[in-house]
């Protein structure tokens, strides 16, 4: 059986040094495969579009490839962020219907029913303006704005104590992890 690939690192090799004729016989042969890659891709209307920019990006980033890796992955790979950007360039999103694959995706993450209770163990520990303004953002989810207002601080003096509270917390977290 014959290495197609094997062919196509051989003639790279040999376009990269200099051989005009051997640049052409690799773009002969690669041109096939990048078709039906981007086809099958879902190059839809403008596939052959997408052809071109590849062996274009292939043309002007030939010299990147190193010599000893196998040439195929790295065209393939060209392709593939190919096809990607056009999809990004014209908007389109692919929808699969959730129920094809459904049987296959992980649960819902259950928590824990200690979790509650030991978060609010860990703020506890906190001064308890510091703890409120955790508690506000976050376990509440209020912005720092809110938190300011509720607490007559600056969104500024509210971002330092959260930093500051946060590390606290870190530091505890680390303390009790030793024992």
């Amino acid at each position: 059986m014959h290495d197609k690939t094997h062919d196509w690192s051989e003639l790279l090799r040999a376009a990269n040094a200099g051989d005009a004729k051997a640049y052409g016989l690799f773009l002969t042969s690669v041109t096939p495969v990048i078709r039906a890659v981007v086809h099958r891709r879902g190059g839809g209307v403008d596939a052959e579009d997408i052809v071109q920019e590849v062996l274009l990006a292939i043309h002007t980033r030939r010299q990147t490839w190193r010599e000893e890796d196998p040439v195929a992955p790295w065209v393939y790979a060209i392709a593939r962020h190919k096809v990607i950007d056009a999809f990004r360039k014209r908007g389109t999103r692919v929808m699969v219907p959730i129920e094809e694959f459904s049987d296959g995706l992980p649960a819902e993450p259950e928590t824990c029913p200690t979790e509650k209770g030991d978060i609010d163990v860990m703020i506890a520990r906190l001064e308890p303006r510091a703890a409120k303004v955790v508690r506000a953002i976050g376990v509440e989810g209020r912005s720092f704005a809110e938190t300011g207002a509720m607490m007559e601080m600056t969104e500024g003096a509210v971002r330092v104590m959260l930093h500051r509270s946060l590390s606290k917390l870190a530091q505890l977290r680390e303390r009790l992890i030793e024992i």
